[in-house]
């Protein structure tokens, strides 16, 4: 006798400034899972939009949701309140995670390198500023303690411009992270089910980083496997694991890194429900190891019904 389908709901859209994006991977991953015979249908949330939640036919909800209400905990907040079985982390450390500063106070605690950095706080008067930020260097990021996509990212010089910058980016997105800009090249680490995946070199020809611009509508982005040695490929994919397993993580995610010319790998971020569309990067390093989108969110719905909800 044929077991019934499991049915699956994709939570996708949400009210984050990566909504779009979002879109693109709920529309991909349903896709992905209808593939493998999963009974699946799509749900734009939002925290006024919850109603599939009382569906009680629903074995499992996939959650494809970038940046706020998606990645902050607070969705996952609402699943665990209700006793759902959801994919990807929990809602504590996906807080964690979402904080720009706290994962990176995670990072070196573990000791993983991460870019030396301060929290900007707009009272500081320009002097007061100056004499803190020498310390990172010549030229910065400057970053929004909770955005993802490079949202709001800028690569400045610290000069008598910086200070207004920092005060923008708090108008604008109510924090911002100063951090040491490291010249190098962009490299992620994918992870899936606790194992690192193939290391993939970011080259974004005419852009100073892998900004949003190069990451969903530049054509001329470049995404490279095997540039690196391989001592520097495992230790990048031993600091991923140790950034995803610090902080807690399950089922997913992705750490962007810095390489110097030396081979130094800092770790800048981890992204707890990266981009999941074909062309995205999780994917593209699945597919490297043979697996492709079904077997990619397959995978992640097995891990996250083999797992009883505490």
């Amino acid at each position: 006798m044929q077991t019934k389908a499991k049915k699956m709901v994709v939570l996708f859209g949400g009210i984050g400034q990566e909504r779009e994006v979002s879109l693109d991977s709920g529309r991909s991953v349903a896709k992905a899972l209808s593939l493998r015979g999963y009974d699946v249908t799509t749900w734009d949330v939002a925290p006024d939009r919850l109603g599939i939640l009382d569906d009680v036919t629903v074995d499992l909800f996939f959650l494809a949701l970038h940046g706020e209400f998606g990645e902050d905990g607070q969705l996952q907040s609402i699943l665990e309140q209700r006793g759902l079985i959801y994919t990807g982390s929990r809602s504590g450390p996906c807080r964690v995670a979402f904080d720009k500063q706290a994962s990176k106070v995670v990072f070196e605690e573990k000791g993983v390198l991460t870019p030396e950095f301060l929290l900007f706080d707009p009272a500081w008067s320009l002097a007061e500023f100056e004499s803190m930020v020498k310390s990172l260097g010549d030229r910065v990021a400057i970053k929004p303690l909770y955005q993802g996509s490079s949202v709001g990212v800028q690569i400045l010089d610290v000069d008598e411009a910086l200070h207004g910058e920092c005060s923008a980016t708090v108008k604008t997105y109510g924090s911002c992270l100063v951090e040491a800009f490291v010249a190098g090249r962009e490299m992620t680490v994918g992870i899936l089910n606790g194992q690192a995946l193939p290391v993939i070199e970011i080259r974004t020809p005419g852009r100073d980083f892998y900004d949003y611009q190069a990451k969903y509508v530049e054509e001329t982005t470049e995404f490279l496997f095997d540039t690196v040695s391989p001592a520097c490929t495992e230790a990048m994919q031993k600091a991923a694991l140790v950034c995803f397993e610090g902080i807690g993580l399950r089922h997913l995610a992705r750490v962007d890194f810095m390489v110097t010319e030396a081979g130094q790998a800092f770790a800048l971020e981890i992204n707890t429900i990266p981009g999941l569309t074909s062309h995205s990067l999780l994917p593209k390093a699945a597919a490297r190891v043979g697996l492709d989108m079904s077997e990619l969110c397959h995978q992640v719905v097995q891990a996250a019904l083999s797992v009883e909800l505490v």
